[in-house]
């Protein structure tokens, strides 16, 4: 494998990551030395990608790479500071879903990552185009959370508790709610 095709590949594998990635096991799965990528990096940022060196290995900068779904509860007046909670400490809203007896796993995208997209997501509810989804199951809903960090999603987690938002689950609630529908 030549150099470009290797570099690809490290961009593929760290877009793709969970996590961070240890230069040793880069070298290890492009069997190469971890000099060459330690180079190789060099060479990506030098031609704009952002990636990040961490005590853990490389992560692309800003690439979330930690998701937590979060059972939450609120009044409809709350879901501005709730949504708050989770962007103001780095976090990405990538959906809303309820669980309905019923009709199983209900789901909308959302991907609010700024008070502005919370702005405008409010607006549009207000406006009366439709009302929050949570309100088909009394106020509990979920929503799948993207960040930079499995410490940052704790820091959400936190934050959600401390204002009242966490809610418990349910015995008859499915912990893994897309094993199910087959989505994310």
């Amino acid at each position: 494998m030549n150099g470009e095709k290797r570099r690809e590949k490290i961009v593929q594998i760290l877009k793709n990551a969970k996590k961070a990635i240890p230069g040793t096991s880069l070298a290890g799965e492009l069997q190469v030395s971890r000099q060459v990528i330690v180079q190789d990096i060099a060479l990506l940022r030098a031609n704009g990608m952002d990636i990040l060196s961490t005590n853990r290995g490389y992560l692309i900068q800003g690439n979330p790479v930690a998701t937590r779904v979060f059972k939450v509860i609120h009044e409809d007046d709350e879901a501005e500071k709730e949504l708050s909670c989770i962007v103001d400490l780095g976090g990405v809203v990538e959906d809303v879903f309820v669980y309905h007896k019923v009709y199983g796993v209900v789901r909308a995208e959302m991907n609010i990552k700024s008070r502005m997209d919370i702005r405008n997501y409010m607006k549009d509810i207000r406006s009366g185009k439709s009302s929050l989804l949570k309100n088909v199951t009394s106020g509990y809903h979920y929503h799948t959370i993207r960040a930079e960090s499995e410490e940052i999603l704790d820091l959400i987690q936190e934050e959600l508790k401390q204002n009242g938002f966490l809610a418990r689950l349910q015995d008859y609630e499915p912990v893994d709610f897309w094993e199910k529908t087959g989505d994310h």
